[in-house]
């Protein structure tokens, strides 16, 4: 079995939702399956030339460049599904302070995206959510809707002939329960006095990831409080339900193994001793939760950076009693709003998160690649705003695995000084090593040690936490999402691999020796790596080649080659690569529903890595990108290729299909140009 132990993240409820009724869009599929024929015609035959590229690369350079911000930082829009935006009228309705005039364009953009079948799926022209259509439907309903409208009453149906809004997730009862339309049985119990428990207890906040615990802690006192949304227009939705909710029956098995039936009989008993914790008890635990939150509210950025974990702050300190001019409580409320985009007069979303660190390294890496001047205006800026944005405070989370560490690294958003992210830092230091700024030595060193002392035992390095594998934790009725824990993963380890490389550790180094030792365990059958923060096996191939490639490999050693050929039969007859969110459930590995320029992106630089550059599925996979319909520094790209949690959260990054493709050509004219083999690169 993979060490990530890849079973417990994706074996869990949810399965039931997705019938061959459910498959809305599939004709449109297949029509991009029809235009492959088409598209292999135009290649056949084609040839790059290298003038033409030259004018491609210096195209989008020159409009990645205009993109970039005055104080040289680049930032695209993050856009998840329908329950992130859901959630924010939810939550005005929670707090009696409708926008409606706001409000009815978040109703646009919801409806924009729902399916023809009427329900709202996870990602672009995916399956049909139970969920995110539940929370959808109860939001536009919120927002005036007649539920006998044909868009309504379409994604009424799928719910009930899923069992209806009962059998939703966890975290969609929750907020039902919150609004009183399912009793709190309905959802587990997480008794507020987790914040007492001590450190070797089973279950601690040490042990679960860092988005799970910035986003239980103020569930807690909501669950402790269990107060009731405004809900100014009193809207219900009980027409999603088969009976009467205070009759119906709600899953408790997270996973429908024994485990998971053990952990659903311990939620029994703790339903029946928690009535009996002495109130002083409950007090100091309450007090220890906005104990855990208030330093950690993150300015207008947010508790954890992320959404969910914001807004329930926000409806925590409500329930606490806290007036609206607290400055607690104003610094949440604003941290919500920064996450909105208005898109034109009529539609605006809300995002997850913001991605400005994350993009403005890969931008920086994709400009560098294509010729950019590091010593120049605009990278000297990018330069000075990444040093501005290094953490060097040692109170994040992270200390809790390993006290006495000196931190030296940044996060994915703007700040988030409790969560450096070991992904971002690699990839910054690898940007900051490029651009050979003298300055950038004492970060870059800072950060070296910080990333040494986050590897895991196992060799492998997790986003936030070293050391967080504790499974179990994936079985309890809370965690029927799955993604509670935060695992060393193949991607984070290959980037950490690729940047001590770079700075010239050898392969003989113990962290290096102990990370290729873990993607050597990883490789799949087929010779592919699986993709945890990208989608999917293009995702984790690519960045394992790269560190493979770093670390001199042979690239004709047996898993080298493997992985080529992984690659090379997964190329369309486009020429390009696609690779689709579905393929986090087990029975859909391997679909592909039309070429992305990321992931073909993503499968150049993994082949180029791997000492591919004159191959034919290199040239074809560059024609592709030469050809594809282009805005602008952005390819066309509606489909989603990042990932939040596996089956349950996907993300469109709208920067991937930036600065990507301009990274793969850049270097294959780069590679071409310099008749070289080898990328010198870590990625």
């Amino acid at each position: 079995m993979a060490v990530t132990d890849r079973s417990s993240i994706l074996n869990f409820r949810g399965d039931t939702a997705r019938t061959a009724a459910n498959r809305a869009d599939s004709g449109r599929v297949g029509d991009a399956q029809a235009s492959d024929a088409l598209a292999a015609a135009r290649l056949a035959g084609s040839e790059t030339d290298s003038s033409d590229l030259e004018r491609l690369v210096e195209d989008v350079h020159t409009a990645l460049r205009e993109l970039q911000r005055p104080d040289g930082h680049w930032v695209f829009e993050f856009e998840a599904d329908a329950t992130i935006p859901a959630e924010y009228i939810l939550l005005r309705q929670f707090l009696g302070e409708p926008d409606d005039p706001r409000e009815q364009k978040i109703a646009n953009y919801l409806r924009g995206i729902q399916m023809q079948n009427g329900g709202w799926p996870l990602f672009y022209r995916g399956d049909f959510d139970l969920s995110a259509t539940i929370k959808a439907y109860f939001a536009l309903k919120m927002t005036g809707d007649d539920p006998e409208s044909e868009h309504m009453r379409c994604a009424r149906d799928l719910i009930l002939a899923q069992g209806g809004a009962a059998q939703a997730n966890v975290f969609t009862r929750i907020a039902l329960a919150l609004f009183g339309q399912v009793p709190w049985r309905a959802v587990p119990e997480m008794p507020v006095e987790i914040m007492l428990l001590p450190r070797w207890f089973p279950f601690h906040l040490s042990k679960v990831s860092y988005w799970s615990r910035t986003v239980i802690v103020p569930l807690l006192i909501l669950m402790s409080l269990k107060p009731r949304a405004r809900n100014p227009r009193g809207v219900r939705i009980d027409e999603l339900f088969l009976c009467h909710p205070n009759e119906e029956r709600y899953p408790m098995n997270a996973t429908g193994d024994a485990l998971g039936a053990f952990f659903a009989g311990l939620d029994k008993l703790l339903r029946t001793t928690s009535r009996r914790v002495p109130r002083g008890s409950r007090r100091r635990a309450i007090e220890k939760a906005v104990e855990f939150i208030t330093p950690r509210l993150n300015g207008d950025d947010g508790l954890g950076g992320i959404f969910p974990a914001i807004a329930n702050a926000v409806m925590a300190f409500d329930a606490l009693g806290r007036p609206t001019d607290d400055p607690d409580f104003a610094i949440a409320r604003q941290a919500v709003e920064k996450l909105l985009i208005d898109r034109g007069p009529d539609q605006i979303y809300c995002q997850p998160c913001l991605s400005p660190v994350w993009d403005t390294c890969l931008a920086a890496h994709a400009m560098l690649e294509a010729g950019e001047d590091p010593d120049g205006p605009r990278l000297q800026k990018t330069i000075d705003w990444l040093l501005e944005r290094e953490i060097s405070e040692p109170a994040g989370d992270w200390t809790w695995r390993r006290p006495g560490l000196q931190p030296g690294g940044w996060a994915f958003q703007y700040w988030n000084n409790y969560y450096p992210d070991v992904d971002d830092t690699a990839v910054v230091v690898m940007a900051l090593d490029r651009a050979a700024d003298p300055r950038c030595g004492p970060a870059i060193e800072r950060a070296t040690d910080w990333i040494l002392g986050m590897q895991s035992s196992n060799g492998g390095w997790g986003a936030f936490d070293a050391e967080n594998e504790y499974y179990y934790l994936n079985h309890i009725p809370f965690a029927d999402h799955g993604a509670l824990l935060d695992p060393p993963t193949v991607d984070v380890t290959a980037r950490c691999i690729s940047m001590l490389a770079q700075l010239g550790y050898g392969r003989d180094h113990q962290a290096i020796r102990r990370g290729l030792d873990f993607l050597h365990r990883e490789q799949e059958e087929d010779g592919s790596w699986f993709g945890r923060w990208g989608v999917n096996y293009i995702y984790g191939t690519w960045s394992a080649l790269c560190a493979f490639n770093a670390c001199e490999e042979d690239l004709d050693a047996p898993h080298i080659r493997k992985a080529v050929a992984f690659l090379k039969s997964w190329q369309r007859p486009d020429g390009g690569w696609g690779e689709d969110c579905a393929t986090y459930w087990k029975e859909n590995r391997g679909l592909i529903k039309a070429s992305t320029a990321s992931q073909t992106a993503w499968a150049l630089l993994g082949l180029m890595a791997a000492g591919e550059v004159d191959s034919e599925a290199v040239r074809r996979g560059v024609a592709y990108l030469e050809q594809a319909p282009r805005d602008g520094a952005k390819w066309r790209e509606k489909w989603y290729t990042g990932i939040g949690f596996p089956r349950v959260f996907y993300l469109n990054y709208h920067g991937y299909s930036a600065y990507f493709p301009l990274w793969a050509l850049a270097r294959y004219r780069n590679l071409r140009r310099a008749n070289e083999g080898r990328v010198r690169f870590g990625m």
